[in-house]
């Protein structure tokens, strides 16, 4: 078997799985508790909770748990939103966001805000002065993602902070699920008040995220209930979960230090195995996350072409995994390129240091076997 389909999910570490049993077998008790064994979990969840803020150079009370990249961000730009609107209601985002993002801004706009969704080029980046344009006196927040979950596209978030530093009414929100420990991102010098990430997307459990969120930075909870996570996110803390994903993101960390050649090796040998295919359109720009490359197959059904190379092992994927049974085109693709057909007909390789470069050329030879027989087929 070939897993080339991380960008959905990733295989868990096997310390990662022992952790987790671990402390729910051993250390079950609740936080809140006021009993030692309360206690216990507390001092693990605390522990976890600082473990995380080190390897992100934040503080520990900037580390908030969540369920994930959707509950993250849906706690970020509502909870940023509602609790700043006395300011404004503009919020500006982008035409490429996750679903997580982009419904949450219809569902503002659906309740009194205003949303500017900025275009972007052939390469999946917006354009600063397009974000200048955009910002007016009554915005309040404005949330791009840092790595494209369907192209790779690298935002210039680093940027972004620092044109938004001019503008102190203005919340920066940062989606960096599928960033964290591909893509290098410094919060603190970024100017980021808000940031996601999802623990699955590391090789942690699903059901696991953090949500960074700024000493002072003022957002309303999306949840009421006991008050946990500093009253900003109620609901009985998940201990074994938390010390499964602070124990994923620095196996993940480590793994960054040795092995980003080698995942940005095994990329180039898939694009140029790809590229010199005639058929095939690379989505990704060059310059793109390591670990994710897309292209299109005009004239072939994405999902087919998927289930085709199951058949031999290999598992990749269309768009996002929460998106893929929808059989829409792709508005990642549409907003890069215009091209309805090239939308239509996405294909998206993702990776993790698990990966081989040997895995990369049986992969290229069975994408170029795979088409010639589907249009062999059509024909």
């Amino acid at each position: 078997m070939i897993y080339f389909d991380n960008s959905a999910t990733t295989k868990p570490y096997p310390e990662v799985i022992e952790s987790f049993v671990k402390v729910s077998s051993e250390f079950f008790g609740n936080p809140s508790s006021l009993h030692g064994i309360g206690a216990q979990a507390e001092k693990l969840l605390t522990k976890a909770r600082n473990q995380i803020a080190e390897l992100l150079d934040i503080r520990g009370s900037e580390v908030y748990f969540t369920s994930g990249g959707t509950e993250g961000n849906n706690l970020a730009i509502k909870g940023a939103a509602f609790a700043n609107s006395g300011k404004g209601k503009h919020i500006i985002t982008t035409e490429i966001e996750h679903a997580s993002v982009f419904d949450a801004c219809d569902y503002l706009k659906n309740n009194g805000f205003d949303i500017t969704y900025l275009p972007v080029n052939r390469n999946g980046k917006i354009q600063l002065a397009d974000l200048v344009r955009a910002i007016r006196k009554e915005t309040i927040l404005v949330s791009a993602m840092h790595v494209n979950n369907e192209t790779g596209a690298i935002q210039p978030i680093t940027e972004i902070g620092k044109l938004l530093s001019a503008y102190p009414n203005i919340l920066f929100h940062v989606d960096h699920v599928q960033g964290v420990g591909k893509v290098p991102l410094d919060i603190k010098k970024s100017g980021i008040d808000l940031c996601t990430i999802s623990g699955h997307k590391f090789h942690g459990l699903k059901g696991n995220g953090v949500l960074f969120i700024k000493d002072g930075t003022n957002i309303s909870p999306l949840f009421s209930g006991g008050s946990q996570e500093s009253k900003k996110r109620s609901g009985t803390e998940n201990v074994a979960g938390a010390v499964a994903l602070a124990k994923a993101l620095r196996i993940t960390m480590e793994n960054q230090k040795t092995g980003l050649e080698k995942l940005k090796a095994i990329r180039q040998m898939l694009w140029e195995g790809l590229e010199a295919f005639e058929g095939i359109e690379i989505n990704s720009p060059v310059e793109g996350a390591p670990h994710i490359l897309n292209f299109s197959i005009p004239g072939l059904k994405s999902e087919v072409f998927v289930h085709a190379l199951e058949e031999d092992g290999i598992f990749v994927s269309t768009t996002s995994a929460c998106s893929s049974k929808k059989k829409s085109p792709s508005r990642t693709v549409m907003a890069m390129f215009g091209n309805l057909e090239r939308a239509e007909s996405i294909i998206r390789i993702s990776l993790s240091y698990q990966n081989e470069l040997q895995e990369a050329k049986r992969v290229v030879k069975m994408v170029r076997n795979t088409v010639n027989n589907l249009q062999k087929v059509m024909r």
